[in-house]
């Protein structure tokens, strides 16, 4: 019976651990830019978007493909910052602790 308890104690020692994770990476945010840097992305931690930065003369009818081009570099560029960002976070040890290993 005592041994159900510890298991609830881990469970609830997880759920701790998982939600200031989850803050801690709310809280980071990394910027994501086109190769022309005409196209800013900040997203946090937690893959939202934060805000867009776009040059002005992409915003026109005529440069849309322009726009989605570099939209999607900065979006790239974000999200590789990001993943080096939290493997650089990551303690290898911490995790299988927290998996029972």
């Amino acid at each position: 019976m005592g041994a159900n308890f510890g298991k609830l104690g881990d469970i609830y020692k997880l759920q701790k651990e998982a939600r200031a994770m989850k803050k801690k990476m709310k809280a980071l945010v990394i910027e994501g830019e086109s190769r022309d840097s005409s196209v800013i992305v900040k997203m946090n931690g937690t893959n939202e978007i934060e805000d867009i930065e776009i040059e002005r003369d992409l915003l026109s009818e005529a440069r849309k493909n322009d726009l989605v081009k570099r939209l999607k570099q900065a979006f790239k560029s974000a999200n590789k910052r990001l993943q080096k960002e939290m493997a650089k976070d990551m303690d290898i040890n911490k995790i299988k602790g927290m998996m029972g290993m």
